[in-house]
Order: C-alpha cells, then sequence, then structure tokens
C-alpha cells in the first residue's frame, strides 16, 4: 500500500494551502482564499529552496512555512506567524495520532511505502512523528527527483518494496497527482476527501473515503 503524506496522513483530505489559510484567517489575516492560495503555492517553493532543508523535522517545517507565507503577504507583518504554526502544527499532529492505530494495523497486514510531492525532508518529518517505524519505502520528490503524477515516483516505491503496481493500492487526496498518476500504473486507488468536496470530472478511483480509519473497510 502507497500513501500521500500531506493531507492524507496529517488530515483528512484537506490539502495544506486551505489549512494554512483558517490558521492565519485565525490569526486576524483578511485575504480571500483566492488571493491567498497563490502566494501560499510560493511560499511552498521557498521551504524547498531553504538552506539545510533537508535536515528539518515536522515541526521546523511548519514554522520555516509560516515565516516565509507571512512575508510574501500583504497583511502578514501584523500577523504572528508563531500563532499561524502553533495552529497548523497542532491540528496536523492530532491527526497523525489519530491514524497511527490505523496505519500500525495496516502495517502487520501489508507493506506500507510513502509517495509524496516533498522538499527533501519527508523523512525526518516522519521519524518526528512517529511514523518512520511503519514505511519500507519512502519516495519524497525532493531526494529522487521525480514528482507526482510522474510514473517514476511510483516506480520507485514499487521497486523498494518489491510489489507490482496490479497489486499495490494507492491512497492519496489530490486526484491528478495521486489517484490520476497510480492509477495509470494499474494500481487500485483511493481518494480521501471531506464528503462534501465534488468529485471532479473523470475521477478513476478505486474507492472514496472521508477518514483513514475507512480504509480498512474498503479493503475489507
Amino acid at each position: 500500500m502507497l500513501f500521500d503524506f500531506g493531507g492524507t496522513l496529517d488530515a483528512d483530505g484537506v490539502h495544506w494551502s486551505p489549512r494554512y489559510y483558517a490558521a492565519y484567517r485565525d490569526a486576524g489575516g483578511a485575504l480571500e482564499f483566492a488571493a491567498f492560495d497563490p502566494l501560499f503555492r510560493a511560499s511552498d517553493e521557498a521551504v524547498g529552496r531553504l538552506p539545510g532543508v533537508t535536515a528539518l523535522g515536522f515541526r521546523a517545517t511548519v514554522d520555516a512555512q509560516a515565516r516565509l507565507l507571512l512575508a510574501l503577504l500583504p497583511d502578514g507583518d501584523g500577523i504572528d506567524p508563531r500563532a499561524v504554526a502553533e495552529r497548523f502544527h497542532g491540528d496536523a499532529v492530532a491527526t497523525v495520532r489519530r491514524n497511527l492505530p490505523v496505519l500500525e494495523r495496516l502495517a502487520r497486514r501489508h507493506r506500507l511505502g510513502l509517495v509524496s510531492n516533498f522538499t527533501g525532508n519527508l523523512k525526518p518529518c516522519l521519524d518526528e512523528l512517529g511514523l518512520a517505524r511503519l514505511f519500507a519505502a519512502v519516495s519524497d520528490s525532493g531526494v529522487v527527483g521525480w514528482a507526482k503524477p510522474d510514473r517514476r515516483i511510483f516506480e520507485h516505491a514499487l521497486t523498494t518494496l518489491a510489489v507490482p503496481a496490479n497489486r499495490t493500492w494507492m491512497v492519496g487526496d489530490n486526484v491528478e497527482a495521486d489517484i490520476g498518476g497510480a492509477a495509470a500504473l494499474g494500481m487500485r486507488t483511493c481518494w480521501i476527501a471531506p464528503p462534501e468536496r465534488a468529485a471532479p470530472a473523470g475521477l478513476v478511483a478505486t474507492a472514496r473515503i472521508s477518514r483513514l480509519a475507512d480504509l480498512e473497510r474498503v479493503l475489507a
């Protein structure tokens, strides 16, 4: 079984951008999401260029992104980056802790891997969150050089696990990158998304869930 990381293991199918946006608004931000999102994406790219990023753990990554993001926002000077980071980090860690028993049960029956578009420091983040021991393969785009939906990043994980695509599930929150990319290789796919999110036209997921715990029901 392959999993995405951000939005899949640390949230119930909600990407990082709207979660940082919620933290920013709680801290007093006033931008509409349409204006916020492209600046968040720019902060994502900036994190990947930080010196020493490959050594950053999860909290340090969240703190760094909060600082970089607020520096880009027109009203960011008046917002405490620590408040934004604390809200995002607290919610993410609570979800990871809730999902940990599910992943532990799955790891007793399946070989698990992670395939993530990340910034080269996914392993330190997993170590900090107590997840690294569960995954026999970790394909971080910042390390391997390919990003989803490129088939090569999936094949990197499949080769490490020594399993064929047609005997593997991919679980993720991004329809194009996770679901479309894995389905193109013949994997079974499970889209995790909030119940209110409309399925896009052409969705090819084998199953849909709204919480990671629901995956066990799908597999049964």
